[in-house]
Parts: structure tokens; C-alpha cells; sequence
């Protein structure tokens, strides 16, 4: 049964890899990501590198692969091992960078994404000031699911200072006004 799940496990990667269907990478990630749930298959998921593909998928401009990959994520950083290698492979900023994303779903896995990936030793990092400034947006939000989120990231995460400072600083920016082309 256990290498059955790692051959099938590996057959999806496969089919991701092969395909040149937009639908079947779409569907194949979304499977990956519901796989990620799952605590026994971490190690299977680790050893087919689809940490690094979730990862590199953060960059693609179609917003389901987005999705997909972001809440492939959020399902394995749970894991001490899985968010140990996130942190070192550098996925905390591809991550910060959905915050933007015009997908809801997308947006709220980044962002209990950022909350499970914070540690003493990333929290400079998963709680920089636009981290900050952004929750502040968010908590004001009429979509409950991320005003209670971002409000959560607020209280539990970042310091009374941090979100003083953010305020003022967004007191004093024109969110939403583009800036002038050169």
C-alpha cells in the first residue's frame, strides 16, 4: 500500500511535468495540494521535490496554478521538516508577493501560510513593515474570512510597535493612487 501511494504520488508529478494541458497541470496541482493535507505523505511529497514545484509555481501568471501551489504550501508547512526547507529555499518572499493576488483563496492560504511559517528566527522576515502595513488593509476588509485572519496575524504575530509603526506609515502613503510612469 505505502509504495503504491508513492508510485501514484510520482505519477502525478510525472503528468504534471509531461502535459502541455493548461486543465490537466491545473488539476494534477490541485491534487498535489489536497495530498499535502495529509501528514503521511510529507516524506513521499518531500522526496518528489513538489515542495520546489509548489514553490515555482508562486511565480506563474495563471492564477489557479497560484492558488493551487499557495495551498499546497499552507497544507505542508505545518510540518517542522517542510517549513524548515521553505524558509531555507527562500519561500517566504514568492509568498509575501500572493498577498497581492486578485484570487481570495490564494490570498488567505499566504497568509496563514506567513503565520505558520514564523519562527524566532524568520519573524524579521514573515513580519517585515509592508507585511504589516498589508494585514492593516486587510483587517479593514468587508470579506470576513480575511479581516478575522489579518486581525489574527496582527494580534499574534507582529509586536504592538510593528503595527503602530505600519499605521503611521500608512497614514501618511496614498494606497491606491499609481504612480506616475516614466
Amino acid at each position: 500500500m505505502e509504495l503504491g501511494r508513492l508510485e501514484y504520488l510520482q505519477a502525478l508529478v510525472t503528468e504534471f511535468q509531461v502535459t502541455d494541458s493548461t486543465e490537466a497541470k491545473e488539476q494534477v496541482l490541485a491534487n498535489l495540494a489536497n495530498f499535502a493535507y495529509d501528514p503521511s505523505n510529507y516524506e513521499y511529497l518531500r522526496q518528489l521535490q513538489v515542495l520546489d514545484l509548489f514553490l515555482d509555481m508562486l511565480s506563474e501568471d495563471n492564477e489557479s496554478l497560484v492558488e493551487f501551489a499557495m495551498g499546497g504550501l499552507c497544507n505542508l508547512c505545518l510540518d517542522k521538516t517542510n517549513k524548515e526547507y521553505i524558509l531555507e529555499a527562500g519561500g517566504v518572499e514568492p509568498i509575501i508577493n500572493c498577498l497581492s493576488s486578485p484570487n481570495e483563496e490564494t490570498v488567505v492560504s499566504a497568509v496563514s501560510t506567513l503565520m505558520f511559517l514564523t519562527t524566532p528566527r524568520s519573524r524579521a522576515q514573515t513580519t517585515a513593515l509592508p507585511v504589516v502595513e498589508c494585514m492593516l488593509r486587510f483587517s479593514l476588509s468587508a470579506n470576513a474570512r480575511l479581516s478575522n485572519l489579518a486581525a489574527i496575524f496582527l494580534q499574534d504575530y507582529c509586536s504592538p510597535p510593528q503595527v503602530e509603526e505600519a499605521r503611521t506609515l500608512s497614514k501618511h502613503t496614498a494606497v491606491g493612487i499609481p504612480l506616475p510612469k516614466d
